[in-house]
């Protein structure tokens, strides 16, 4: 593995090699090579090479600019595409494992093995335990580097490296489905005990609709007299930079356009809606235009349910589930998009 930034790394027959950028032909750097014994000897020559190489006017064609301040460029770049939640994703992932990583490193002296090493090192012992990262959070360690490399290329900063396809075993993930048994008494405590949060487990239950966008879900987006629901927006929580207050509840559009769907409803939830019809403005869950209920705090009141019902305790996500596995029994085809 190279130092990190250095681009020195220790070879099989066990030499040392050194790497300095020699001249460039346009925005491309062209290399020079250094052998050594010792770490340190190479480390010596290399900065007399770098001192001294002679790369000419063409070096004023290109900029360079260290990784953490292009980073930063990039991602202020992004703030008026990207939903607000996933600037604070993309923010996380740099700091907290990205940026370490490239601190006080050149974008110039990035190269592709030192992108490898890094994600490959996050995988097996990243994180806060340090038992690695998960693949999905690997997966989009690489997404954020192939964009700020784009990023780059087009401000025209001076760089030599690929984002190479990691491949990573991907433990399967055992889903959890509430059998018949679990389900029948699941519904029949949230027929008998009617308010407005046991109507939103049940539609969960019947639609698939995900726990955000049930949280959002208001009476104009549903239609007793048509039976359906109208899914356009979904409420979550997310970081915030102001130090009075670090979280806050979001009601933003869904994560994806196929999200945004109209649903059927059956007609013992129609009956069951019936009774709490309030206002268009009103959110579902509470029947309120100015209050609503957050989704860890629906998660909660689910859990409740679960051990009223006798039921093993679940992810509300379960519903999901569910109801993607009965669709897939009563023989509507693969569901994999609800899982």
């Amino acid at each position: 593995m190279p130092r990190k930034g250095e681009n020195i790394y220790k070879r099989k027959d066990g030499r040392w090699e050194g790497r300095y950028i020699r001249t460039y032909e346009g925005s491309r750097a062209r290399y020079g090579y250094i052998y050594g014994k010792s770490y340190s000897d190479v480390k010596k020559e290399l900065i007399e090479k770098k001192a001294g190489a002679g790369i000419g006017k063409e070096r004023k064609e290109v900029q360079d600019d260290l990784f953490t301040n292009i980073s930063d460029l990039w991602l202020d770049s992004c703030k008026n595409v990207c939903k607000e939640s996933t600037i604070i994703k993309y923010k996380n992932l740099l700091e907290y494992y990205i940026k370490p990583y490239m601190e006080n490193t050149r974008i110039s002296a990035i190269d592709t093995h030192m992108i490898t090493d890094m994600l490959l090192e996050l995988a097996c012992s990243g994180g806060r335990k340090s038992v690695g990262l998960s693949v999905k959070t690997i997966s989009d360690i690489s997404s954020i580097m192939r964009r700020i490399r784009k990023f780059a290329l087009a401000k025209n900063f001076c760089l030599d490296f690929e984002i190479e396809e990691i491949r990573l075993r991907k433990e399967p993930r055992e889903l959890r489905i509430f059998d018949r048994k679990e389900q029948s008494l699941l519904c029949d405590f949230l027929l008998d005990n009617k308010c407005l949060c046991h109507a939103g487990m049940l539609i969960c239950l019947y639609t698939g609709i995900r726990i955000g966008e049930l949280c959002a879900l208001q009476w104009d987006d549903i239609s007793l007299e048509k039976k359906t629901l109208h899914i356009q927006k979904t409420m979550l929580r997310i970081q915030t930079d102001d130090e009075n207050q670090k979280t806050k509840v979001v009601i933003t559009p869904p994560k994806s356009s196929c999200s945004v769907r109209t649903i059927p409803v059956q007609d013992m939830l129609v009956e069951y809606l019936a009774r709490f019809e309030e206002g268009p403005d009103a959110y579902l869950l509470t029947g309120s235009a100015e209050k609503y209920i957050e989704p860890r705090t629906m998660q909660n009141r689910f859990k409740s349910v679960l051990n009223k019902c006798g039921i093993h305790s679940a992810n509300f996500h379960a519903l999901r589930h569910t109801f993607a596995t009965r669709c897939v029994e009563a023989g509507f085809g693969r569901s994999d998009t609800f899982l």
